[in-house]
């Protein structure tokens, strides 16, 4: 994503640790990792929330394939020939087709916040990893308009609380998932979290 804004260096810790989950989630899901990646991803540590367990499963995948294996992982899940098991974008997600509705909701909601899509970059911005991405932006100070937690609670629920978690389950299910499928149990296990404080605050 582009921006013209400078980052917020106000931003509390936790609010940082929230960051770095939607950033490691857009990272797992725009491209598939390297070998340095999944050396680190191989050293997260496990506790007895849904979280933590979902980390020790994904350090356990990390630590049992390559970057080669889990490009190959990636393409069949994510791109394929003509297209790949699953399609990570919001419209297909909520209307069965590409480039719909919630496409265009979302690029109204970018517009105002001074978000555009970078130039290197060719699919339509309602892809799981963009958005996740946004969401790390919006947390972090990164766009023009300053998003408050309210802000941030009205993006999750336009964008991401329709379909993501429906896309995690699936991509947890998915035949061509091995390394991929606890990325789909960290992700369902994220945005549980996301949704409860959300609805607390």
């Amino acid at each position: 994503m582009q921006t013209t804004a400078e980052h917020d260096d106000t931003v509390i810790e936790e609010d940082v640790l929230r960051a770095g989950f939607y950033a490691l989630l857009s990272a797992l899901l725009a491209s598939p990792p390297s070998d340095e990646t999944l050396k680190y991803l191989s050293t997260l540590q496990s506790d007895d929330t849904d979280v933590g367990k979902a980390f020790g499963e994904l350090a356990t995948a990390a630590s049992a394939t390559s970057a080669d294996a889990v490009e190959d992982e990636y393409n069949a899940l994510m791109i394929g020939i003509t297209q790949g098991e699953l399609i990570p974008f919001a419209s297909h997600y909520l209307t069965g087709f590409l480039c719909e509705q919630p496409l265009a909701n979302l690029r109204g909601d970018m517009a105002l916040m001074g978000i555009a899509r970078g130039d290197d970059v060719s699919e339509p911005e309602d892809h799981i990893a963009s958005i996740m991405e946004m969401m790390n932006g919006l947390i972090l100070g990164n766009f023009d308009v300053t998003a408050d937690l309210a802000a941030q609670k009205k993006f999750f629920d336009a964008h991401l609380a329709p379909w993501a978690n429906k896309f995690f389950e699936d991509l947890q299910t998915a035949e061509a998932a091995v390394f991929y499928r606890p990325v789909g149990s960290v992700g369902r296990a994220f945005l549980a979290i996301e949704k409860d404080a959300f609805d607390m605050d």
